[in-house]
């Protein structure tokens, strides 16, 4: 950056505003970076919630035996998944502090540079235009010198002419000596700023890495877990289910006998009268 941006006009900062703006975009850059992870840390949150909150809910509350050990570990395991969603949200709002803090560090190191900078561009902006004043004057001393010397006025004019002169020499000094206190501040600005590109680019590139690598992570996790409802489902035995059912419930091991058909008249038939009790007795 230090040399491949210079412009051969001694006031022009062109080069330097390139930059700048290049410097300004970069830390948008850094921004949109920074929000997009607090928005994917919110979107998880809200995914972890809501799942703890599914994990709440009643699911088998009637089943028994291995199949309900499977269920049980099935709602634990769904849980703990939304626990790590919940750690996952708050690392990613860790990372995106992180890189605010980045960008924050980066702008205050830069604005005094830069304001050092705009300090010299002035002043040499400035010196350049006394300069640039003194020269139109000078030449015109020298044109009003010549004019003198042709009326036969010479001692006067070559006097004011030597003084413009001086006065000229003096701003040209000047301004020789903002030239290279501004040249050496450039180089070393321009220095400062290509090493906090090159830090920009790396903390992004490595703050990028990391989030996806949270990502990985997670999947990793939320996969061991699914992995002990597996295992708990592998131990769900239906045929053990069916009789620990059978023992839990048991009524008898014989049916009911069944129920003959009885005709009302034959049972009216063979039942005894009975005579009605004789008066006196």
């Amino acid at each position: 950056w230090t040399y491949s941006l210079f412009n051969t006009e001694i006031i022009s900062t062109v080069g330097y505003d390139s930059i700048i703006q290049h410097l300004n975009d970069g830390k948008r850059t850094c921004k949109e970076i920074e929000d997009f992870m607090k928005a994917r840390a919110a979107i998880e949150e809200k995914y972890a919630k809501e799942l703890l909150g599914l994990s709440k809910k009643v699911c088998g509350h009637s089943e028994m035996n291995t199949l309900k050990r499977s269920l049980d570990v099935f709602k634990l395991q769904t849980e703990n998944v939304s626990l790590s969603h919940l750690h996952l949200a708050q690392t990613m709002r860790e990372e995106a502090k992180k890189l605010e803090d980045f960008r924050e560090k980066q702008k205050e190191t830069r604005k005094k540079v830069e304001q050092h900078m705009d300090a010299l561009h002035k002043q040499k902006a400035a010196q350049y235009k006394k300069t640039a004043d003194a020269k139109k004057t000078y030449e015109q001393k020298c044109r009003d010198k010549e004019e003198a010397e042709q009326n036969m006025n010479r001692n006067a004019t070559t006097s004011s002419s030597k003084q413009q002169e001086k006065v000229r020499n003096h701003n040209v000094s000047l301004l020789g000596k903002l030239r290279e206190e501004w040249l050496n501040e450039h180089v070393k600005a321009c220095e400062f700023f290509e090493k906090q590109e090159v830090e920009r680019i790396s903390t992004l590139r490595n703050v990028v890495w990391t989030h996806l690598n949270h990502l990985s992570q997670q999947c990793v996790t939320s996969d061991e877990l699914y992995e002990e409802v597996r295992k708990s489902l592998e131990q769900c035995n239906i045929q053990e289910d069916i009789e620990h059912f059978i023992n839990l419930r048991r009524t008898g091991d014989k049916p009911p006998a069944s129920v003959p058909y009885e005709n009302f008249y034959n049972y009216q038939r063979s039942a005894p009268t009975r005579s009605l009790p004789t008066a006196g007795r």
